[in-house]
């Protein structure tokens, strides 16, 4: 007999949300593509649930170029006013406009850091994902304190320091599955 399967209960039985879980969260990835599609919808989400988010993904990915960061940091006003009518994402100006701005910025910190991988982690303890055994989950860090504000500094937006370890949990810079999750 197999033994059963044991998740965290954050995701419920939406067979969405069950896939990102197993699937996604708490799985490290080094990809620049795949930080900057988590960059734009961690950002997207603020004051929303996370699950309106995964309901939207495909809507963001036909939205924003499948997060081409180059593409959409060459977006301009029409593309704002495109983004505004897409039933798909989000339609707030604030949180479109910050997603623009927010590709600039990630070349930018791609040029400076040679990726914003090699960014993120010079953050990380020894440079290395953190796997959180106590079964809490915080909802910041002084890692995701000191990320946020230095992110703020050089312009980001709808990036705070909750948003910011909800982006870390979901790229992997911390693996916060309880303990006794199967996918921990």
């Amino acid at each position: 007999m197999p033994t059963p399967i044991k998740r965290c209960a954050w995701c419920g039985t939406d067979p969405l949300y069950v896939h990102y879980h197993d699937t996604e969260w708490g799985k490290t990835t080094h990809d620049d593509k795949v930080l900057f599609e988590f960059l734009i919808l961690e950002a997207a989400q603020a004051g929303l649930s996370w699950i309106t988010i995964l309901k939207r993904r495909e809507g963001y990915r036909n939205a924003f170029a499948n997060f081409d960061v180059d593409k959409v940091a060459a977006f301009g006003e029409d593309d704002v006013e495109r983004l505004l009518q897409d039933a798909g994402i989000i339609r707030n100006r604030l949180k479109v406009r910050a997603a623009i701005k927010s590709a600039n910025l990630f070349l930018q910190v791609q040029k400076e850091f040679g990726s914003f991988d090699n960014y993120l982690y010079s953050f990380m303890p020894d440079g290395k994902p953190i796997n959180n055994a106590s079964g809490s989950t915080p909802v910041t860090t002084p890692i995701s304190d000191a990320i946020s504000k230095d992110m703020k500094k050089r312009g980001f937006t709808f990036f705070g320091s909750v948003i910011c370890y909800a982006f870390m949990q979901a790229v992997g810079m911390v693996n916060d599955h309880v303990p006794q999750c199967s996918f921990k």
